[in-house]
């Protein structure tokens, strides 16, 4: 089971990131972020809500409680803008969606 510290050094890693350039973006030392990597100390909320913010992935990825890491801040921002519009509205983006999966998966076979 990945732990917090885990997640937050495979995503530093993916987007190319130094714990120095995180520890900067943070406005924190090299240490703390090495720390938190380890699993030695935990974030508060205010920071790890900084580190998603920083990662460009979703807090619940960060902590644990999603698997869905593709949830980056530009799906979330749509998936919210689909859920704001009317009910018959976002059935046929869904229906069109999910035809549109279904299509892509019999593609990759």
């Amino acid at each position: 089971m990945d732990t917090f510290g885990k997640r937050m050094a495979a995503l530093r890693k993916e987007r190319k990131l130094t714990q120095d350039e995180l520890a900067k973006l943070l406005s924190t030392s090299i240490s703390v972020i090495g720390r938190y990597e380890r699993d030695e100390m935990t974030p508060s909320i205010e920071t790890a809500k900084k580190l998603a913010d920083a990662l460009d992935i979703s807090l619940d990825y960060l902590v644990g409680e999603g698997e869905l890491k593709v949830l980056d801040k530009k799906t979330l921002k749509r998936l919210e803008d689909i859920e704001n519009l009317p009910d018959e509205d976002r059935t046929n983006i869904f229906y069109t969606l999910g035809n549109l999966i279904k299509a892509a998966k019999l593609k990759a076979i």
